[in-house]
């Protein structure tokens, strides 16, 4: 029998009992791994051997995971403290357990599940806790001990959740040979010239005549080759650019950094709402801005304080000039909505008009597996007259429509600046659970005619990375942005086109 020289070099190093991995023949017969696997689909189509795969995960313990290992859980932590004192509120149990405002969300939602405390009043409630039981504690203690085909599967799960370790995947061909493979052998084969590529150097000197060609398969796996490749949420990004210029919108660019004037007074936002506080801002130390219009802040000052129109209440609070001046991060790109409205960005707009953006926000959120501290945002907005509920849950299904998304719920909300106001919720195709994928609403008269506006405007925020989770399936938000992004996610999430 003849074969080519690496199907002969296969042939005698495969096992004719217990398949073997290739990279062991490969590191035995110092013949390239990606060669022998080919070899091995073709000795295999031949009847010569078996090939059969097998996947094995690899835990890796990550720095988080090993700082809690030497000084920790969270929640075991905050559950001691708690213990040793007297009735303590959550913020003393944090303080005396050195708990970073991270850090205590985790401790809590954590002890909460585990049963390690609870909290009654804003007054924590604990008994010391037993590191030594928690099955968590020991799956992390096997795992950086490299034993861990010792932790259960559950608890596995739950590390993986906690991003307390990692999985790599790997999958290993193993090759055996048949009987006929042993025949063969034994009745003696013989090693060709076999050639596996016509090149122009075989055309040019007329070899590829005398020469014997490689038998090619198509249905094996070719090796994998990891190209770069555009990030999933950029091409979610273009893809609903697309869309919505296809709906007949123009974009909006404008400032990450602007003043609160922007971000939050002119939608009519009270200046002492919470989440205008340092807890969920990112303000910045900068200079109070200049460039804010004196009339147009005036009109806004007066929103605030008396309200709008004969049955205008405001919110009978001083408005604080500084406050409004003070440069921040901003929370959404609504901020520039507001200045294309009131006619700062592009001069005055007419309606009908419709505008969009899809850029950067920040917020000083706990990172979970929907909250990022820095997200995109699709941000969208119609002037036109007499629109209403209809009009603004059509435009959404039409949407969503374009990413394959034909299950969008619309839930009544409270917004400061939008009335009536429409959260909305789409269903995981993997979890099957409905999950908050924007705010929306017509904006009130009390945002609107401080601007100049006339007429009506309905308005949206949406976040780009749920569009994505939707899309592709993914459960946690954290797969597809950071650090520990999911390098196996990003190569094959596809966007519906």
């Amino acid at each position: 029998m003849q074969l080519a020289p690496i199907e002969v070099t296969l042939l005698e190093a495969a096992p004719a009992g217990e398949p073997e991995p290739i990279a062991a023949i490969a590191a035995r017969t110092d013949a390239p791994a990606v060669t022998l696997r080919g070899a091995a689909h073709r000795l295999a189509d031949e009847g010569l051997c078996t090939v059969t795969t097998e996947t094995t995960t690899t835990l890796a313990i990550t720095d988080e995971g090993r700082r809690y290992l030497d000084e920790g859980l969270p929640e075991h932590r905050l559950a001691t403290a708690a213990a040793a004192l007297s009735a303590p509120s959550v913020p003393e149990a944090a303080a005396a357990a050195e708990l970073a405002d991270a850090e205590l969300q985790i401790a809590l939602a954590n002890a909460a599940r585990k049963q390690l405390a609870s909290i009654d009043g804003g007054v924590v409630t604990a008994e010391a806790p037993d590191p030594d039981a928690d099955p968590e504690v020991a799956a992390l203690a096997a795992v950086a001990d490299g034993d861990a085909d010792a932790v259960d599967a559950a608890v596995r799960d739950r590390l993986l959740e906690r991003s307390l370790v990692t999985a790599d995947e790997a999958t290993e061909l193993h090759v055996a040979l048949t009987d006929a493979g042993v025949t063969a052998l034994m009745e003696g084969v013989e090693a060709t010239d076999a050639v596996g590529q016509l090149t122009p150097e075989l055309l040019q000197s007329g070899r590829w005549a005398d020469v014997a060609f490689a038998p090619y398969n198509v249905t094996a796996d070719p090796p994998a080759r990891p190209t770069g490749r555009q990030h999933v949420l950029r091409a979610t990004a273009e893809r609903v650019k697309d869309v919505l210029i296809g709906m007949g919108f123009a974009e909006m660019t404008g400032p990450h950094a602007d003043a609160d004037f922007w971000i939050n007074d002119c939608l009519f936002m009270p200046q002492d709402h919470p989440a205008r506080t340092h807890w969920d801002r990112f303000a910045l130390d900068l200079p109070p801005a200049e460039t804010v219009p004196a009339a147009l802040l005036e009109r806004v000052a007066a929103a605030h304080t008396g309200g709008v129109g004969a049955d205008g209440e405001g919110y009978h609070t001083p408005f604080d000039p500084d406050v409004t001046r003070a440069m921040a991060l901003r929370g959404h790109t609504t901020s520039l909505s507001m200045r294309y409205l009131s006619g700062a960005a592009v001069g005055p707009i007419e309606p009908p008009a419709r505008y969009f953006s899809v850029e950067k926000v920040y917020r000083n959120d706990t990172l979970d597996a929907t909250h990022l501290l820095e997200f995109f945002q699709i941000e969208g907005w119609v002037l036109a007259d007499a629109l209403s509920v209809r009009d603004l849950m059509g435009t959404f299904e039409r949407f969503y429509a374009a990413f394959g998304i034909t299950d969008v719920r619309f839930k009544p909300h409270y917004n400061p600046y939008t009335e009536p106001s429409f959260e909305l919720f789409g269903r995981h195709p993997v979890t099957d659970e409905l999950i908050e994928i924007g705010n929306s609403g017509l904006f009130r008269p009390e945002v609107l005619e401080p601007l100049g506006v006339e007429g009506d405007v309905m308005a949206w925020g949406l976040a780009l990375e749920r569009l994505a989770m939707l899309t592709s399936g993914t459960e946690d938000i954290r797969d597809l942005h950071g650090t520990l992004a999911d390098l196996a996610v990003l190569r094959s999430a596809e966007v519906p086109y």
